[in-house]
């Protein structure tokens, strides 16, 4: 039994380098929900967004999903995804991937909500666009934390299986395991 449990394992290099991706990636989508806003420090839409700087929202939302949907296939190609705890974590992985293509949308959203508010004509419409680029911007910074949520799950089931390899220690390099002992011989003398 302890070979095929064995087999289930992820190295431990690979998961500790996985777990520290995922850590920094998890780190910059909570640091971008918190830092791009929309709102003035008086909590109003400005009376002209820039719509490059929510441009610029939207390409870093595409670079970071980018970067989360690259390392949710390499991870899904290799054949650690194949185990349990490899299914549990490319599912959070895939999770974070819808997560963050949501966020570039909603951001796009924004942008482009942005660029019509200086042709509309009446406080009505004014005031509708502006709701509308209140209710994008949060969602795609919401879909943010949502994202690094998912991502810090993805790390909680690889710590939870690096707790798994300390009941199967991998012999050192330098440690070789002991020849088998000499079989005895057919031939009596």
């Amino acid at each position: 039994m302890k070979p095929d449990i064995q087999r289930e394992l992820i190295p431990r290099d690979d998961t500790l380098h996985l777990i520290g991706a995922l850590n920094a990636m998890k780190a910059k989508f909570s640091d971008n929900a918190q830092k791009w806003q929309l709102l003035d420090e008086s909590g109003h839409v400005p009376a002209e967004p820039s719509y490059t700087e929510l441009l610029q929202h939207t390409t870093g939302a595409q670079d970071l999903s980018r970067d989360v949907l690259r390392l949710t296939g390499d991870f899904a190609a290799s054949p650690h995804s194949m185990n349990r705890t490899g299914r549990a974590t490319l599912t959070h992985l895939v999770t974070a991937s819808t997560m963050s293509a949501h966020a570039t949308s909603h951001f796009a959203e924004t942008a482009e909500t942005a660029l019509g508010l200086p042709r509309s004509s009446s406080p009505t419409d004014q005031h509708y666009l502006k709701n509308r680029m209140v209710i994008d911007h949060a969602t795609a910074r919401a879909y943010l934390r949502r994202t690094s949520e998912s991502l810090r799950d993805a790390v909680k089931e690889l710590d939870a299986h690096l707790d798994f390899h300390r009941f199967f220690p991998t012999p050192s390099r330098r440690e070789s395991p002991a020849p088998p002992p000499p079989r005895p011989s057919a031939r009596h003398r």
